[in-house]
């Protein structure tokens, strides 16, 4: 019987998922064609064929709508995978081996058009640190339970702001070199980097 408790949730997630996906490709769309100033919240709920109060059911703001493709999955994606690591690998080396595996939610033209908007307007770029701040929290909190000995924690807590670093830098250089290289290789050259610390 829980499975089909389960399956309406599950359903209505999804729902909401492929929801949220449209008005924030919607609103993406018309922030590269028009200006993300130019854009309205009217026009980004018009164009999705939503009104502007289911619109604030999905998403606060523009910004939402462009932190919806900066980040992609990988916030969502970053514990449940990180704590699929082995144990026995550093607390580095698992970091290496996630960043690895969540690489191609970089990737995507669209994050790629976010990433250029966030950049280009000082409030937008302080919201993109905000997110790298939010993501050390979460791969911190992805280590210590990992690793519970609380002696650890404060050791853990430097490897996650180390690690979010070392992407941070891997995703500068992979699109100063215009993805000429994945962005695997560059996330590669950053760790072997820090063993030169």
């Amino acid at each position: 019987m829980p499975s089909l408790e389960k399956a309406p949730n599950d359903l209505r997630e999804r729902k909401r998922q492929l929801m949220l996906d449209r008005i924030a490709d919607t609103g993406l769309k018309l922030f590269a064609e028009n200006g993300y100033e130019a854009t309205t919240l009217d026009a980004i709920a018009a164009a999705s064929g939503i009104s502007r109060r289911t619109f604030f059911s999905y998403l606060k703001s523009k910004e939402d709508v462009l932190m919806a493709h900066e980040s992609g999955k990988f916030p969502i994606a970053l514990r449940p995978t990180f704590l699929k690591q082995s144990p026995k690998l550093s607390p580095m080396n698992a970091a290496r081996k996630t960043f690895l595996s969540l690489a191609s939610a970089y990737e995507t033209k669209e994050s790629i058009v976010a990433d250029r908007i966030l950049r280009s307007i000082e409030t937008l770029r302080l919201r993109k640190e905000a997110l790298l701040v939010q993501m050390e929290e979460l791969l911190a909190d992805a280590m210590y339970e990992k690793w519970p000995d609380p002696t650890r924690r404060p050791t853990l807590r430097l490897a996650a702001m180390i690690a979010i670093g070392a992407l941070r830098i891997a995703k500068d250089n992979w699109r100063q070199d215009e993805a000429a290289h994945p962005l695997t290789y560059h996330i590669d050259k950053a760790f072997d980097l820090l063993d030169q610390v």
